[in-house]
Formats: structure tokens, sequence, C-alpha cells
């Protein structure tokens, strides 16, 4: 178990990663998934000095993991993958639910590092490209404008229980696959994030609101739509890889 000090990962980011590349390359045997925490009373290494500072020696060379020629080295962004599939490892965070709301996580080394490092790096690249990927095939229910009789009005509400889109009082999306109602960024969905996003609202000042609420959902109404198929995409396939995760246990 490697432990840093808050100012360490802050101010001494680079000798962090170096610390963690190490220990990381000269792991033989990992320990069980999900072992215990230890506290660390008594350690004598768990405080810094009195300066305040501890001193992290960097390796200066890529290390491998393992020994031999044609072995694979170890880089930072391995790690930086590693950590973030762990993060999105389902019995990681069940286990530790009430670690990681009141403190810093502390990551277990799997025994499989380069498998949690492609889910990571799969993981990390969904995310970062959400706008690129590819688009839902959602069913996409319009009315004729002529025979509403009600006025326009601008909704973008989730039913769950229906597995649909109400944008407004003319278009539903339908076919929400309930995979991706499970991805979720805190206590909401991504989709439900979005649409959050993209709501009317009118502000509490009187003159902020006559002169500067402009934003009109209808103006972005084909922009959201192509959005939210791309974010279904994300989190259908985001689930995809954690189920992946759930059988490694």
């Amino acid at each position: 178990m490697l432990r840093f000090w808050n100012n360490e990962v802050l101010q001494q980011t680079e000798s962090v990663l170096e610390a963690i590349w190490e220990a990381v390359a000269n792991q033989v045997r990992s320990p069980s998934p999900l072992t215990p925490l230890p506290k660390g009373e008594g350690d004598s290494d768990s405080s810094p000095p009195s300066g305040g500072k501890r001193e992290i020696k960097p390796s200066s060379s890529p290390l491998p993991a393992g020994e031999g020629p044609g072995v694979r080295a170890i880089t930072k962004l391995d790690i930086f993958h590693y950590v973030y599939a762990v993060l999105h490892d389902p019995a990681y965070r069940h286990k530790y639910e009430l670690n990681l709301k009141r403190e810093f996580p502390r990551l277990p080394f799997y025994t499989d590092f380069w498998q949690w490092a492609e889910w990571g790096r799969r993981l990390l690249d969904l995310h970062l490209h959400y706008e690129t990927a590819p688009p839902y095939p959602l069913e996409r229910l319009d009315k004729d404008p002529a025979g509403v009789s009600q006025p326009y009005k601008a909704k973008l509400k989730a039913v769950k229980t229906l597995n649909l889109i109400e944008l407004d009082s003319l278009t539903t999306l339908a076919g929400i696959p309930p995979a991706a109602w499970e991805y979720r960024l805190g206590n909401r969905s991504a989709l439900e994030w979005v649409l959050d996003r993209y709501k009317e609202s009118a502000p509490g000042d009187p003159t902020i609101r006559a002169k500067f609420n402009t934003y009109r959902f209808l103006d972005y109404k084909e922009s959201v739509i192509d959005l939210l198929q791309r974010v279904c995409t994300v989190s259908v396939e985001t689930m995809q890889i954690v189920g992946e995760m759930k059988l490694e246990h």
C-alpha cells in the first residue's frame, strides 16, 4: 500500500507518479484485489519529517513490469489508465463507498495490471471523445405542430420507466437502452446531466430576465438530439466495460 500526503500529491506530482511507477513495476505478486485498508498507526514512514515534506526519490529511466528482453515497460499513462479503471470498478466502489465520501481514494494492486490498464484506456477514450462517438439509433417521434392545441413548451424530461426522453411538446426520443441510465455521474445519469444543462430557466432578477434571458431550447434542439445520441452510445459502452470488470471478480 502506497500512501502520500495531500501536499505531496499537489506539489510533487511528478515524484509521486514516479514512486507509484516504481512500485507497480517491482510488484511480483499482487495481494487480494480488495484487501482491508490499513490505518497506518505506528508506521515509521507514515508522517513527513519535521520540515513538512518527505523526500520522494524518482526513477530516472522507464521501469519494466518484469525482467528479461522484450518486457513491456510501464509508463505513467499506463498507471493513469489503471487508476481510471479501478475508480470505475463497481466492487471497489461498493466496498469503500463510505471511505470515498470522506477521503482521497486508496487504490489496490489488482492481479492483472495490464487488463485494468486496457479497460481504463478504453474508458478514457470514450469519455474524452464523447462528442465524436457514433450516435445511438434512438427512435425520434415528432408530432405535427398543426395538430397540437397546446402552446409550445420545452420539457427535457427523462421518463425512465418507459425508456424515453420528452424533449418538448413536439418531439420525444424513444428506445433508450436501460444500460444508458446506469452510467451515473454522481447522483444522475449522463443523459440526465445533458438534459439539465439545456433546460430553460428564468433568472430571478427582473432586469436580467427582461434584457438578457435570450436562451431558447428550440434554437439548439437538433444539436441536443445529436449529443444525446452520442452520450447514449458512451453510456452503453461504458457499462459494457464495467460488466467485464464484474466478471473479473
